[in-house]
Parts: structure tokens; C-alpha cells; sequence
């Protein structure tokens, strides 16, 4: 199987200003087909170009929303102007990048990113999922208010291009979240940075946001192994909050509507960070639920040792869903709808609207 094919643009299906979506004819079938095209690596494509796509992804069935991606433009194969900065991301790949991160020394805010040890308390929310990303923001907007300032950070353990998140896309231009900072490998956000740390102090001492949400792009990698699953990363986040003196809340993965046990109540995702990958304590925060989900949860944070471990809350996620469906926010996770799974987004929603009634304590 190749993973490799080239193409024709046969039509732009979406335009923005960092992606496209293309039609391509795909040579050697004949089948028109979709594909993403970054414009920071490979450029604006136009109708006519010849283009080379990976499609590994979907022919192995993955779920990258149904695209191959451009990897390079054989008509124009050096119309992609560099960045600015030094520091490369996707290092030693044939599409590394150079960005401006906020800690590089010919940035404005080295100074400052070098002096800091801190983020004064700032709530920062911790979720293993890109889909958490938008009930959380939203619980905390319905709660502390529409003018208040929401950071999301972006980490690598998923898609690196933040102009992969059609949701970052729509939560930003509805208010949901108002700056983006992309760590790590990852790149494309309003802020560079070249970790958590950094871009923790960037959301809190740059952006001046009232909160930062932690969590992976669009993407998740899971082998049904304890600790093959790209998730985990969230324990060192937890830990990195904690110590640059977040107030870190962790919102934990729950579902009442999973076929497969292991994520049945509190995911097993979830339990492995908790138990094992992280070294300090945090806030859980759980939708205020009753009757037989409250049961299993209360159950299961027994069994596993977690309430004796960390500070469990329960709060009323309601707000944020209700804000978000006033906005036609997308409430959407592995093909589940709010309707289908809705303990999913409560729970996300009231660690936004826990966030909020903590921040007007501090």
C-alpha cells in the first residue's frame, strides 16, 4: 500500500487563512477526493496545481475527519515564505518550521518569560481531550463573564497545527476563547512557546488571561494498553501548573454512553493519570450528577484509591451547556453528540464553571 499519491486541485472546498480544504483528482484512481492543505508549510493552493499527499491515514482507516494532507505543491514548490524566529519546530523533519516563541531571545517578552517562576494563582483546567476544550470555556464564560479572557494551550501529543481545529476556529470567533498558544511542536497559535512552562507564563503574564485550558489538539492515540495512550501527558501537565502556582483543576474523562468497560463511568485514561502519572495532588472536578452514574463514579474513586489521593468537587456543569447551545457551539467527542453522552460535556462544563467561582475567591 502506498503512502504516497499525487494529484490535481480539481476545487477549494474551504478557504482560511491559515488551511484549505481541496478537492483532488487522485492520479493513479481517478477518484476525486479530500484534502487539508497547511498553507504555512506548503502555501496557498490554487485550481490546476499538481499536489503530493500522504494518504496513509485514510487508508488505514484513522480518523483525521476524512483528509489527506498536501505535502508538498509541484506547481509552486517554493512559494512558502520563512517565519520569523529561530526556534524550529518539527525539528529535523522535512516540514520543519521556524517560529518566534515567546522565550527566543530576539523576542519582545524574553525578559519577562526569563524572570518569571510564577502565574499568581491563575485557574488553569486540565483536560485529555480537544473536545473538553469547548464546554469547559464555555462553563467558565457563562459563569465569570463574556468579557473575561480565556487562554487555550495546546500541547503536541495530537495534531501539531492548531489549523487542524475547526472547533478553535469557531470557539474563537464566537468569544469562547479569545488567544491561542501552541507548545512543544505544536505551532500555528497566536503564541509560540517551547513548552507548558512557557506557554503557561505566556497565557497568564502575556495574554493577561483570566484562565488557561490545557489540553491536546484534535487527535488521540489509544493501543487498550495502561499507559499507551497519548492522554498521559496531562499528569505532567497537572504538575507543571501546580508548580508554576496554578490553581489546576483536572477534568476528568467520563462517559455514560461508551460501549467498551474500560471507559464506561470514569475512563481508565483518566484512573492511569491519576494514580500513576502524576506526583502531586489536584482538584477533580465532576458534574454534579445523581442516581446510578453518581453511584458508579463514587464507586469507582473508592476502588481506585483517587479520592484518597486528590480533592474531588462536584459542581452544576448546566451553565456552559447552555451557553454553548444558545452559540451553536459544536458539542461533539468520538462521534458522540451532547444528546448521546451528556455527562461527557456536563463534566467539562463544570470544571469551567468551578474555574470561575474560584477565580472571584482569589
Amino acid at each position: 500500500m502506498r503512502r504516497f499519491e499525487i494529484g490535481e486541485v480539481e476545487g477549494i472546498l474551504a478557504e482560511h487563512s491559515d488551511a484549505q480544504v481541496l478537492a483532488v483528482r487522485i492520479n493513479s484512481t481517478g477518484e476525486c477526493e479530500n484534502a487539508f492543505n497547511y498553507i504555512a508549510l506548503t502555501g496557498r493552493a490554487m485550481i490546476g496545481d499538481a499536489v503530493l499527499l500522504n494518504t496513509c491515514a485514510i487508508k488505514l482507516g484513522l480518523g483525521t475527519g476524512g483528509y489527506h494532507f498536501v505535502v508538498a505543491n509541484l506547481t509552486h514548490p517554493t512559494d512558502v515564505e520563512m517565519l520569523q524566529g529561530h526556534i524550529v519546530k518539527m525539528r529535523y523533519s522535512p516540514h520543519q518550521i521556524n517560529t518566534l516563541s515567546v522565550e527566543a531571545q530576539e523576542s519582545e517578552y524574553h525578559e519577562l518569560v526569563k524572570a518569571c517562576e510564577s502565574i499568581d494563582g491563575m485557574p488553569v483546567i486540565v483536560g485529555q481531550l480537544h473536545s473538553m476544550l469547548v464546554a469547559a470555556a464555555a462553563g467558565f464564560k457563562a459563569t465569570y463573564g463574556m468579557d473575561s479572557k480565556v487562554a487555550y494551550v495546546m500541547t503536541d501529543s495530537a495534531a501539531l497545527l492548531l489549523a487542524f481545529s475547526d472547533l478553535v476556529r469557531v470557539l474563537k470567533s464566537k468569544g469562547i476563547i479569545d488567544v491561542t498558544i501552541t507548545t512543544g511542536q505544536a505551532f500555528g497559535g497566536d503564541i509560540e512557546s517551547v513548552n507548558i512552562f512557557t506557554g503557561l507564563i505566556a497565557a497568564r503574564h502575556i495574554a493577561d488571561a483570566d484562565l488557561a485550558i490545557v489540553t491536546p489538539g484534535p487527535g488521540h492515540v489509544g493501543t487498550a494498553t495502561k499507559f499507551g495512550f497519548s492522554g498521559i501527558e496531562v499528569g505532567w501537565a497537572v504538575e507543571i501548573a501546580n508548580a508554576l502556582n496554578g490553581a489546576t483543576i483536572f477534568i476528568p474523562r467520563v462517559s455514560f454512553a461508551e460501549s467498551r468497560g474500560r471507559h464506561l463511568g470514569l475512563s481508565h485514561h483518566t484512573i492511569t493519570v491519576l494514580t500513576y502519572a502524576t506526583n502531586v495532588s489536584v482538584t477533580i472536578c465532576f458534574h454534579d450528577c445523581a442516581g446510578d452514574e453518581r453511584g458508579l463514579l463514587e464507586m469507582q474513586l473508592d476502588a481506585t484509591g483517587i479520592r484518597q489521593r486528590h480533592r474531588i468537587v462536584w459542581e452544576d456543569g448546566t451553565p456552559g451547556i447552555e451557553l454553548a447551545k444558545r452559540l451553536s457551539l459544536p458539542l461533539m467527542s468520538m462521534g458522540r453528540s451532547y444528546e448521546d453522552d451528556p455527562q461527557y460535556f456536563l463534566t467539562a462544563s463544570a470544571a469551567g464553571v468551578y474555574a470561575a467561582k474560584l477565580f472571584t475567591l482569589t
